[in-house]
């Protein structure tokens, strides 16, 4: 008989101080990959940012050292260094060693914080090999310094000062993390939001790697965090703010402004914190915003189309922030306000505020009104248009286009489609291609534009209606990524100017009309080789430039011959599936929303109405072009 392990009380696993965090850090920070490394600063950003709030703090400065350890400093009243009762140890070693320590939980000193309330300092310091805290305050200069959540040394007064505040160094432990070099456009899109949440808080950014520093400091808070989103677009009117006394439990701040496009673009906090997955403060305000129109066309007779929420946000950019006190999230990553009751507090708010507007400017009021009548029209022609489509499509053998070669696998998450440009290539790729899991759809011509176009144009575009009968999941009201075929989209395009062109007008479908194909990271540009290079019978396939004269310094240049790559059709199909297809070997790009305020605008800026906003953009970053195909 099979002698059975024993299971007693020495069995049981205690995890003392920090190692819970070492042992699950990705329980603490989301992941070990990229965004779980930004997070470290983050939570060290969020005690910053929480003295601002308290009113102590005005200036934050974040650097990236060349040695790869990053450093968070304020202005603010410095974390407290004398001895802690209950503890028996400097204040600021308990905060640093101790989960759930912190200022913030009896809401004297903070009445709202950011943040892991109290885990995030702490969690930092036990995934980082070194950290090095220095105070200012009381005259004088303390500094502790530790190492994978254990002090290394006591706290120690290290200098004089006149000065108030806090920095913290840290440098990320490699056995956590897979990678730990930190991403400048990451962390600067971040400090931006924060400068943009917190009106008039200077957040300053070094990085000595690369020698770029930034400043951001908004003296209009979230209003200007509108404009922004609205570059690129018309705007119809004058930013709408929305506030309710500060003094209130929850505190309540809307900006909204609409435009002359076709998209609803609205992002929500709460605590600093982006509720990607919305909740009841956004559901409040939808409800709000829909009953004050509906009861303004009611009384002024302006049109007699049946609304709904939806065309009500039509064009329409906001932004809601909001305070609470004890924030509950939902959702699966945890980005979704649940507190039942805040959703009554923002609509209240909202409707008395915005209807108080309409009737105090109606010339703003019958503009938006006529925005939401347009957008009812046009999803009324989306509708037929729809219906023409699926009747369409019905007439096509298993509703599936009839230039798509699909694939045998029926399991979508093993499936994966290539949108290849042009006939040719799609002809090359369905002869290199694996059946079993892959299937190609070629596009040809050119693609439509849809920041300039409405839903009614989308749904009768000769050129997207393949894609979304091939995709599978719908479009607009009838959108369901359960319903997707492929858990892999991949843009197969050429590597000049016009299959860039198609990847931005692609990549700009989907970021509008299938946010969550990106979001749940289905998108992929594939990378085929620039250059290959022979000599003799070997024959290597290489990406960029400088892995193209890596391999030459390795082999030698002598009897080498160097083909560059201009498009997909120069390789034949073997070729094709050993660089490109060929899970094993290929390169893809994954596409992801590391950030999709800054998404959302560059998209505006690069595809949208408005010519200067683009005009700015090249001539600021033409500098960083390497290759330019004209």
């Amino acid at each position: 008989m099979e002698q059975k392990s024993s299971y007693q009380a020495e069995n049981i696993q205690v995890l003392k101080g920090l190692e819970a965090v070492r042992k699950r850090p990705s329980m603490y920070v989301g992941d070990t990959g990229q965004r779980g490394l930004h997070h470290l600063i983050y939570e060290v950003l969020d005690n910053s940012i929480d003295e601002a709030l308290a009113g102590y703090c005005n200036t934050i400065k974040v650097i990236v050292h060349k040695d790869g350890s990053v450093a968070v400093g304020d202005n603010g009243r410095g974390i407290p260094v004398d001895i802690h009762k209950g503890e028996n140890k400097s204040a600021l070693e308990v905060v640093m060693t101790i989960l759930h320590a912190g200022g913030k939980f009896d809401k004297k000193n903070y009445q709202v914080s950011g943040g892991l309330h109290g885990v995030g300092i702490s969690v930092v310091n036990a995934l980082s090999k070194l950290l090095i805290v220095q105070v200012k305050r009381d005259g004088k200069l303390y500094q502790q310094t530790y190492s994978k959540g254990l002090k290394t040394s006591e706290v120690e007064v290290v200098g004089d000062t006149s000065e108030t505040g806090t920095t913290v160094t840290f440098y990320p432990d490699e056995e956590i993390f897979e990678d730990i070099e930190f991403k400048y456009s990451v962390l600067s899109t971040r400090l931006k939001e924060l400068a943009f949440l917190n009106k008039n808080i200077k957040i300053e950014v070094l990085d000595e790697r690369v020698g770029k520093s930034e400043t951001f400091q908004y003296e209009g808070g979230i209003k200007s965090f509108v404009e922004s989103l609205n570059l690129g677009k018309q705007a119809l009117h004058p930013v709408i703010f929305i506030e309710n006394n500060s003094n209130e439990k929850v505190q309540i701040e809307i900006a909204m402004q609409y435009n002359n496009s076709y998209v609803e673009t609205t992002h929500s906090f709460v605590n600093m914190i982006h509720t990607t997955e919305g909740g009841t403060h956004e559901e409040g305000w939808r409800t709000a915003l829909t009953r004050v129109v509906n009861e303004y066309i009611k009384k002024n007779k302006t049109t007699d189309i049946k609304l709904t929420g939806e065309d009500t946000r039509e064009g329409l950019s906001a932004i809601i922030s909001i305070k609470v006190p004890e924030p509950q999230f939902e959702g699966q990553t945890k980005t979704k306000l649940g507190n039942s009751d805040v959703k009554g507090i923002v609509s209240s708010i909202v409707y008395d505020k915005l209807g108080t507007f309409f009737e105090e400017n109606p010339s703003v009021a019958r503009l938006i009104v006529q925005k939401i009548a347009d957008a009812a029209k046009s999803r009324e022609a989306a509708r037929k248009a729809k219906e023409l489509t699926r009747r369409k499509s019905a007439l096509e053998s298993g509703n599936l286009p009839g230039k798509l070669a699909d694939c045998q696998e029926r399991d979508s998450s093993k499936a994966e489609i290539f949108i290849v440009e042009g006939d040719s290539a799609a002809g090359t790729c369905i002869g290199g291609r694996d059946r079993r899991t892959q299937a190609i759809l070629p596009l040809w011509g050119k693609m439509l534009n849809v920041e300039k176009a409405r839903i009614d144009k989308i749904f009768g575009n000769d050129k997207l209606q393949p894609l979304i009968l091939a995709l599978g999941a719908g479009i607009g009201e009838d959108y369901d990524i359960k319903k997707l075929r492929y858990h892999k989209v991949i843009i197969m395009a050429d590597s000049d100017v016009d299959g860039h062109h198609i990847c931005t007008l692609l990549l700009t479908f989907f970021y509008r009309y299938m946010r969550s194909l990106v979001e749940n990271g289905y998108v992929y540009i594939a990378m085929p080789p620039l250059f290959k290079i022979k000599k003799g019978k070997e024959e290597i396939y290489v990406y960029n430039e400088a892995e193209r004269d890596k391999v030459l310094d390795q082999i030698g240049r002598d009897g080498v011959t160097i083909q560059r790559y201009k498009g997909l059709g120069e390789m034949n199909a073997d070729q094709l599936w050993e660089t490109t297809l060929d899970p094993e070997r290929r390169y893809m790009k994954q596409i992801t929303i590391d950030d999709a305020a800054a998404a959302d605008q560059m998209f505006s800026v690069l595809m949208g109405e408005e010519v200067e906003p683009r005009r700015k953009f090249i001539f600021d970053h033409s500098h960083e072009v390497k290759n330019l195909d004209v």
